[in-house]
């Protein structure tokens, strides 16, 4: 298969991540014959974002996908999709089996590659609702691939193309990590900004997004630009006395959410110490106070105890 030419794209798992892509691909001028979905919502996706695709069972989506085939479904379920596929000889040689997860690389598709298919793994980082907007935010995205040999990567780097992406090169190894990195980071950033949103409400605030909008915004802004340069507030500056306030009356507001200040403030006051903009000494007040802290709680770090 030349890696120039217009691709026969089957896709398993017509999700959030899956549909979009497809819909992608379709848009690029590949042609998208079949994705699998059994739920509403993907036989929704399927006739909205991939119209004249047929929606059929896995592996007959697998046999239809004469260069193609695209899985994406949950992590935990990669593994037996295609351990299932390969049993039922719906997977041939040549054809590029690629898979969506961040978490894994080509080991999952080891089945795949022993009949013959080219393993491929190639991750958007990027979230999804599911719907056409998230065709304009694929836009300038990058891509985790993990490919096996040169002509395979030269294909993912054509793939990535017509996506409107560009590739991060992740090696076979660093594949959890990278994920990580993009967990901790999105995921967790709604985490925090639903944690602050709830604090505001509880502080009177009527609009939380109005508040929050422009401030985060400059926030990651900076940070994506400065790095730890970026750092503003009281732990920068080693005030334990207005750390102390906000231990103090988030124990007695909402202590469910204490855990998560104290280690993210320890953890901010590491790097600022680190990035030289809290000397060792003006940092002791306020380690104090985290440590402290912890030990009233009952915890050393996030979910660990010392009772």
């Amino acid at each position: 298969m030349s890696a120039t030419r217009e691709f026969t794209v089957g896709v398993i798992g017509a999700g959030r991540v899956g549909a979009v892509l497809a819909a992608a691909l379709r848009a690029a001028g590949h042609h998208v014959v079949a994705a699998s979905g059994v739920s509403a919502a993907a036989k929704h996706r399927i006739s909205t974002l991939l119209p004249g695709a047929r929606n059929l069972p896995a592996d007959e989506v697998a046999r239809a996908a004469d260069d193609l085939l695209l899985i994406a479904v949950p992590d935990d379920a990669l593994a037996g999709v295609v351990a299932g596929l390969a049993a039922t000889g719906a997977l041939r040689p040549g054809q590029i089996v690629a898979h969506t997860s961040g978490a894994h690389g080509l080991a999952v598709l080891a089945p795949a590659a022993a009949v013959g298919a080219r393993p491929l793994a190639l991750h958007p980082a990027m979230t999804f609702t599911g719907g056409a907007g998230d065709l304009r935010r694929l836009r300038g995205i990058s891509y985790g691939v993990t490919a096996p040999d040169p002509t395979v990567r030269e294909v993912a780097a054509q793939l990535v193309a017509d996506l409107g992406g560009s590739p991060e090169w992740i090696g076979e190894q660093q594949r959890a990590l990278y994920h990580a990195g993009l967990a901790h980071g999105a995921n967790h950033l709604v985490t925090l900004v639903n944690e602050a949103a709830d604090r505001l409400r509880d502080a009177g605030v009527l609009d939380p997004a109005k508040v929050l909008g422009p401030l985060l915004t400059a926030a990651l802004d900076n940070s994506l630009r400065l790095g730890d340069a970026a750092l503003t507030g009281p732990v920068s500056r080693g005030d334990a006395g207005t750390v102390s306030r906000h231990v103090r009356v988030l124990r007695e507001t909402a202590p469910d959410s204490l855990p998560a200040y104290v280690a993210l403030a320890r953890r901010t006051a590491d790097r600022a110490i680190a990035g030289g903009r809290l000397r060792p000494r003006d940092a002791e007040p306020l380690l104090g106070v985290l440590a402290q802290s912890a030990t009233d709680a009952g915890y050393t770090e996030i979910g660990e105890t010392t009772r």
